[in-house]
C-alpha cells in the first residue's frame, strides 16, 4: 500500500502530567502544520515541550486534550494495538541513543519491524540488506551494535525507521552521541533521504549547528509555538548556526 503523503498537524493539543506534589503543562495547546517532503526542526529551551510533542507525535504517550493527524491518520483516537502498528508502519522513529537491541545483529535489527509485522525472515532480509547497503553500512550487517561505531548505529537505526517507507519519520535528538564529523554526515544523510524518498522529516534539537541543516525551525515555549522562519532567504543563502541561535531566541523573547 502506497503511504499517504506527508504531513503532521496538531490543534490545540496540551499535555499535562500530574506529579506527587504539583501539576506540569508540558503542552499548552500547539497549534502546527507542516506538509509535504522536506527536513524540519523543532527547537526550544529545555522545558519547553519539544520532546513532549515528538513523544505525542510518534503516539508513545497520549495527549490531555486536542487532535493530532500524521499521514492521515488521527493518532489521538488510535487504540493500543491501532498505536503499534502506526509506529511499526505510519511513521519510522530515530532515537538519541539508537534504541537497538544488543544481542541482535545489525542486520536483524533492521528486519525486526517486519518479523513483529509477521513477514518471514527470507521475504524481509532482502530489503534490510539493501537498506545496509543504502546507508553506507552494507559490510556491517552480521556485527552487533558493541562492534559498530556511534555514527554507524545510527545509520543502522535509520535503516530499521524506513523499512516500510513511512512518508514520515521523527528523529529525536539523532546526534547526541556523536561526534562533530560524525553527526555532519548524518545530517547530509537525513537531508538527502528527506529530498529523495519524499520524506517529511522532523527533528527535535536544541542545537543551532543541527537545525541549521534544515528547511524550516518550529520554535516552541513554555509549551506553546512561538513561531517558525526559514532557514534560507529567496536567494538561498542559509542562516549560520550564530544567525539561526539569535533568530531563535528572539522569537522565544517575543512570545513571553
Amino acid at each position: 500500500m502506497e503511504a499517504a503523503p506527508p504531513s503532521i498537524s496538531c490543534r490545540g493539543v496540551t499535555k499535562t502530567y500530574d506529579l506527587a506534589k504539583r501539576r506540569v503543562e508540558a503542552l499548552r495547546g500547539v497549534d502546527l502544520d507542516i506538509a509535504g517532503a522536506g527536513f524540519f526542526a523543532v527547537m526550544g529551551a529545555s522545558g519547553s515541550g519539544k520532546s513532549t510533542l515528538m513523544h505525542l507525535v510518534a503516539g508513545l504517550d497520549r495527549p490531555t486534550s486536542g487532535e493530532i493527524s500524521v499521514a492521515g491518520a488521527r493518532v489521538d483516537r488510535l487504540s493500543e494495538a491501532e498505536l503499534t502498528r502506526y509506529r511499526r508502519k505510519t511513521i519510522g522513529v530515530v532515537f538519541q541513543h539508537f534504541n537497538l537491541l544488543p544481542s541482535m545483529s545489525a542486520l536483524d535489527n533492521v528486519m525486526l519491524p517486519a518479523l513483529l509485522d509477521g513477514v518471514t525472515r527470507r521475504d524481509a532480509e532482502p530489503r534490510a540488506r539493501a537498506l545496509l547497503e543504502e546507508l553506507g553500512v552494507g559490510a556491517r550487517g552480521s556485527h552487533r551494535p558493541d562492534a559498530l561505531s556511534g555514527g554507524e548505529q545510527q545509520r543502522v537505526a535509520i535503516a530499521r525507521a524506513l523499512y516500510f517507507a513511512p512518508s514520515v519519520i521523527l528523529a529525536d535528538e539523532p546526534t547526541g552521541n556523536l561526534d562533530s564529523a560524525a553527526a555532519a554526515r548524518l545530517f547530509e544523510l537525513l537531508s538527502r533521504l528527506a529530498r529523495e524518498r519524499n520524506t517529511l522529516l522532523l527533528m527535535v534539537t536544541h542545537e543551532p549547528e543541527a537545525a541549521a541543516n534544515c528547511e524550516r525551525v518550529i520554535v516552541l515555549r513554555d509549551g506553546r509555538v512561538a513561531g517558525s522562519f526559514d532557514t534560507s532567504d529567496s536567494a538561498g543563502r542559509r542562516l549560520d548556526a550564530g544567525a539561526l541561535a539569535i533568530r531563535t531566541q528572539e522569537l522565544a523573547r517575543s512570545a513571553g
